[in-house]
């Protein structure tokens, strides 16, 4: 009878331990996601992290409990209506052509699929930037990218980014636009990471000072857009042209803003 068991039971054990396997594996994916949480608070600033893709926690996790640097920027005040400063921020292609048509900086930006960026900054920055998260108040960012400098050796990082955005008011009544950054850097090479204690202020330093010229270019487009929209357009009319449902954009943005912006007195218009 025992033999006659072992008989059947044979063909069997081998999708037994199968089974069993596949159910270690599973158990231990749930315990990885279980152990993976991503604390809400940063710097001051509370995040709605639970309705993130849960895929994206222990990802972010990674990098925000063992990080390199933390850095925090603002809330710095931008010169843009919430409908300009959103497109800007959703497209930043056409946001870098801008700011290079205008001058005010060196920015170039692809796109590489849905919510997923190329950038670089003109100064040694270069690496890809993805929307993990975003509602009306807050964004959060997954970027991996590489930077050089004559300061610092070439290093390879990956960072998370928190971004809290506010409407407020500028003085002269106008719309305009509060954004706070957080950043977390983690430098994948661990000989660098451990030489935290000498690196810390520099690395930290490049960082926040990225963070800070990036909202203050946009700034700086903000106001060259309130001052002289009549050159804004005129630029973005050059070629090569630019896509046309962007300039069509920005073109009626610019012209709702200067209807309802009491601080105007020149009385010049949008062609």
């Amino acid at each position: 009878m025992i033999c006659a068991w072992r008989f059947r039971l044979g063909p069997v054990r081998p999708m037994l331990v199968v089974w069993i396997g596949m159910g270690i594996l599973v158990f231990a994916g749930y315990g990885r996601s279980e152990a993976c949480l991503l604390s809400p608070d940063h710097a001051g600033l509370t995040f709605p992290v639970e309705r993130m893709d849960p895929v994206w926690t222990c990802k972010l996790q990674a990098i925000v409990q063992s990080y390199t640097t933390v850095s925090k920027v603002g809330p710095i005040r931008t010169a843009l209506s919430e409908s300009m400063y959103r497109h800007l921020l959703d497209h930043p292609p056409f946001t870098a052509d801008v700011i290079r048509r205008l001058h005010l900086g060196l920015y170039r930006s692809e796109a590489r699929g849905p919510g997923r960026f190329w950038g670089d900054d003109g100064q040694g920055t270069k690496g890809t930037v993805e929307l993990v998260y975003e509602d009306p108040t807050s964004c959060i960012y997954f970027l991996e990218g590489t930077h050089e400098s004559r300061l610092l050796p070439r290093v390879t990082g990956k960072a998370v980014v928190f971004l809290r955005i506010g409407i407020t008011r500028d003085a002269n009544g106008s719309e305009a636009m509060d954004s706070t950054l957080v950043a977390y850097t983690k430098l994948d090479n661990r000989f660098l990471s451990g030489l935290v204690s000498l690196l810390h202020p520099l690395v930290s330093r490049v960082v926040t000072s990225r963070l800070q010229k990036g909202v203050e270019t946009v700034d700086r487009l903000g106001v060259a857009m309130k001052q002289d929209p009549q050159r804004v357009m005129a630029e973005l009319a050059n070629s090569p042209s630019l896509p046309e449902h962007h300039v069509a954009f920005l073109k009626q943005a610019l012209r709702d803003r200067q209807s309802t912006d009491k601080g105007r007195s020149d009385g010049r218009s949008i062609p």
